[in-house]
């Protein structure tokens, strides 16, 4: 990457997320993928679901070859303002929430004891209905 590349905030970054538009963000950088989109071995899809967000992880996961990382130049229009990257976002459980796990795994499990013996014995109920009403 040039040094007097384009320094882009997420939200104009973000807004690239189509097939014949697709800009990505890995590792700082921003990249214009849009002529890549039918190249790419995991398909569109895959850099569509990556749009939007910061994909380093994404791109990381999947192990990408040394030729993959070499062909990322040629994509790169330049660096993201790191600052308008919102945050990942992590579940916090509330604390005015009042939850017990044991309490709420016990009945998970009675339930999972009791139902299909309340499917067999309504089954039961239904033979024997029927035999009834057929005498």
């Amino acid at each position: 990457m040039a040094p007097d590349q384009k320094t882009f905030v997420f939200g104009e970054v973000a807004k690239h997320n189509k097939t014949l538009d697709c800009w990505l963000i890995i590792s700082g950088k921003v990249f214009d993928v849009t002529p890549f989109m039918e190249d790419h071995p995991g398909g569109s899809e895959v850099l569509l679901a990556a749009t939007g967000k910061d994909a380093t992880n994404d791109f990381e996961d999947v192990g990408h070859s040394e030729e993959a990382r070499d062909l990322m130049d040629k994509y790169c229009i330049g660096k993201i303002d790191k600052s308008t990257v919102p945050a990942k976002r992590k579940y916090v459980l509330s604390e005015n929430q009042n939850y017990n796990s044991s309490k709420s795994g016990f009945i998970v499990k009675m339930l999972q004891f009791f139902i299909p013996f309340m499917i067999l014995g309504l089954g039961f109920a239904v033979r024997a209905y029927t035999k009834q009403n057929s005498d």
